[in-house]
């Protein structure tokens, strides 16, 4: 058994509660957050089988979205948030396909409309959603993975 004289149990369990707690109400926040967009379905961004966390859509703003000057080679939204959500949402109906070299796998959605331009400067109408294996989405970005061939996989 490990020495557990040196463990505060009672204290290990105080702050393990308030972890928790502060687990919820940012889970919470971040609903009610989301829920503000302009959007219909938003449940269907935050089931569990395809999720968009709030440090997910910070990131994909911060390196692709056209008002944020970051990150200059990326591709980059030209469309409104509240689109670029939609087709986050939208993506999850589609086949998944490996991510070369990557645990992780790719939903491309063609939205038939010109959404931004990719990391080359051209426009395109596709957005490429990467998520984990649990649907935990990681980024999205208007273009494709470039030089990928798609594997496709069991969904």
């Amino acid at each position: 058994m490990e020495d557990s004289k040196y463990f505060d149990e009672a204290q290990w369990m105080r702050i393990l509660f308030l972890i928790s707690d502060t687990d919820k109400w940012l889970r919470q926040t971040e609903a009610n957050h989301f829920y503000q967009l302009p959007l219909r379905n938003h449940k269907k961004l935050l089931r569990k089988s395809w999720f968009l966390s709030a440090a997910a859509l910070a990131h994909i703003l911060e390196r692709h979205y056209y008002k944020i000057a970051r990150h200059p080679s990326t591709g980059k939204f030209t469309v409104d948030i509240s689109s670029i959500a939609a087709y986050v949402r939208d993506a999850f109906h589609l086949q998944p396909f490996a991510v070369p070299q990557s645990c992780n796998v790719q939903r491309v959605l063609d939205t038939e409309s010109i959404i931004g331009y990719d990391g080359s400067g051209n426009s395109v109408t596709v957005i490429t959603v990467i998520s984990d294996s649990s649907g935990n989405i990681i980024t999205a970005f208007p273009g494709t993975i470039a030089n990928s061939s798609f594997q496709n996989i069991a969904p």
